[in-house]
Order: C-alpha cells, then structure tokens, then sequence
C-alpha cells in the first residue's frame, strides 16, 4: 500500500504544521520532543507545552550572537526557557524588532549537555516554512504522544538529507509575446516537495547546442512589481529580458526565493532593521538567517531539463557561476548586468560587494 505519506509528504505537512502553529513531534538519538515555531505560537498552546516539562527555545548561532548567548553546539544554541516566561518573552527573544528598544534580554541560560539532533531539526524546519528561526520544544513520549494528540511525527534519522534537492516536474508551457520579445514563452516547474513553483520564461529559439544568454532572477516582489528604489532588482529583470530580446535568444528563471530564500515577511522584518541603521548582511544575521538563504541548484536543475548545458550568465554574483559549474553546466562567460543604482540603494549595494562579493 503507498496511501501513507512518503518522507517528501511528511516534511511538506511538517512546514504546514509548524505555520499554523501546531507542534510537530520530533524523534532521535533515543528521545522524542514537542517542537513549535514561536512565530505561530499561541498563549493557549505555550501554556499547554509548559506543563508537560521544562521548555527549551532553539535559536541560530547568528541569533544567539545578537543576544550574546552561548551556542555551545556550533550553528544551534538551546536557550532554557525560565518557569513562567510567557508568549512576550518568546517572541522578543526570537524576534529582533525590538532589540534596540530592549537591548538586555537575559540572563539567557544555554543548554550544553546532550544532543542538538532535534533542535536542529526544528530550526530547520521553520526557516524552510518561512517562519523565523526559532523554536520551542519539550520532552513527550514520541510516537503515542504523537497518536494521541493527532500530530505529526517525524524521525531524525529520515530527514538526514533536508538539504537534498527536491525533483522538478514540467507543469505547462505556453506562448507569450512580451515587450521584451513577441516570441516568448513561459514555462512552470513543480517541486514535488509541495514547495513554490519556479518559472522559465524562453526568449525565442535558443539552441541547445550551443551557450545560451540565462539569468537567475530570485523573485522580488518589492523591486519586480512595486519599483521599489532600496533594490536593483526590477531594473535588472527588465534589462536582463531586453538584452535576451535584442539577442534574439535567452531564458530567464525566475525563482521564487524571496528576500534571498527567507520570504517576503522575513525580508520586510530586514527592512525594518535596516530603517534602524543596520545593513542588509546584518539584519538577515539579527533574524537569525544567514547572509544568502537561496538554492542555485534549482536554477542548474531547471537549466538541464530545458536542455541546456552551456550558459552565458548575466549576472554579478560569483557564487551562481560556481554552483553552476559545481552542478555540472559549462558557463563560458559572465555578463555584466549593472544597471538600477539609486540614492536609495547606493548603500545596499556597496554591501553587496563588500560582503557578498557581487561584482559591481
């Protein structure tokens, strides 16, 4: 019988879970815990977590950094929730927004004693639903707490590999004559990880035997559909689609990596940040987020089901032309794609280069 989820199915209920708030029941290394997102978090359901045992809030090094708390476990720091902390307490501890205002959070209290296996899992969990990084677990008695309470149960050592790359499908193509080129066409591909769509938008004819003109776009709703000035990305999707157009050929994907993978609620709590003085680098690091949450593989793997295996890339990012290279498509050449600089992203994008090292 194949009516039960696979491990794929599992995960995607899992992300599901977590963002409307409900636990998720976490087994490893011999024990089981109760996680939850703080972000989803209700006080009827802290409430309910509190009497079951003591409480641990899992958090990335990069946030335990800000808070000054020992990740004694590398990347992952459990933080020891103090009896009677209530939703507040979670939330300004998991949420940056008001570090300014409320700088001393602690004294925070970090776990040094056994594994983190489950922690990690947690935390990684809610960065892939897009949440905040950071979560709360406690103890239970895994598989029966799991049947009793209706939730859903996932082992550690199944979910080894979350960083493997889920397969695409083809969904439909169809034409769509545009500014850019009367002759274009869209194509939807389907992650079967029930994940986000992703687009290829087909200029022309391009030949696949030799490199095609390609750019990876990561959405950018603020920059694509609203013009915002903080970013230069809607002027480089339209100057990367007219250069495809005036060649002749190219394709553009675009991939719905929001706010460099962490969504657009996790990219506007980086623009507040930013409107506090930070820059973009440290307010990912003050969420939690590292600097670049994106996966350029999906670009790769989209590229060599199209038929493509030599790219002229228009980019000013070095790291898409080595994960290109890594996933095993020949980039024959960079192309500069510099345009969009503003007063109000002269900043962004100087950090860009310092930090990131784009190009530029």
């Amino acid at each position: 019988m194949t009516l039960g989820p696979n491990l794929t199915e599992k995960l995607a209920r899992a992300r599901g879970d977590l963002r409307l708030g409900l636990p998720v029941v976490l087994v490893g290394s011999g024990r089981a815990m109760a996680a939850v997102a703080v972000e989803a978090l209700t006080a009827e359901r802290l409430a309910d977590l509190a009497a079951l045992g003591p409480l641990d809030l899992a958090l990335t090094a990069r946030r335990a950094e800000t808070l000054k708390a020992r990740a004694y476990d590398g990347d992952v720091a459990r933080i020891a929730v103090p009896e009677g902390a209530d939703l507040r307490w979670l939330n300004a501890v998991a949420d940056p927004a008001d570090d300014l205002r409320v700088p001393m959070k602690g004294p925070l209290t970090s776990r040094r004693e056994g594994d983190a296996g489950l922690h990690r899992l947690a935390i990684s969990l809610a960065k892939s639903a897009q949440l905040l990084p950071a979560a709360v677990l406690v103890p239970v008695d895994g598989a029966a707490f799991a049947l009793a309470h209706g939730l859903s149960l996932l082992a550690e050592v199944e979910c080894g590999d979350l960083d493997r790359l889920a397969p695409f499908a083809p969904v439909i193509s169809a034409r769509l004559p545009m500014v850019a080129s009367a002759a274009g066409r869209v194509h939807i591909f389907r992650p079967d990880d029930g994940g986000a769509e992703h687009y290829a938008i087909e200029i022309g004819r391009p030949d696949r035997d030799q490199p095609v003109l390609a750019r990876l776009h990561s959405a950018c709703f603020t920059g694509d559909v609203l013009g915002s000035l903080k970013c230069d990305c809607g002027p480089q999707l339209r100057a990367a689609l007219a250069q495809m157009g005036a060649a002749g050929a190219g394709v553009l994907l675009y991939l719905n990596q929001e706010g460099r993978g962490i969504g657009l609620a996790n990219k506007m709590r980086a623009y507040s940040l930013q409107d506090q003085g930070f820059d973009t680098v440290e307010a990912n690091h003050r969420l939690g987020f590292e600097d670049d949450e994106r996966d350029f593989r999906i670009g790769a793997a989209i590229l060599k089901q199209m038929g493509f295996s030599q790219v002229r890339l228009l980019t000013n990012n070095p790291k898409k032309l080595a994960m290109l290279a890594a996933c095993g498509l020949t980039v024959v050449e960079r192309v500069p794609l510099k345009v969009g600089e503003t007063q109000e992203n002269a900043a962004y994008l100087a950090t860009k280069a310092a930090k990131s090292g784009h190009l530029l």
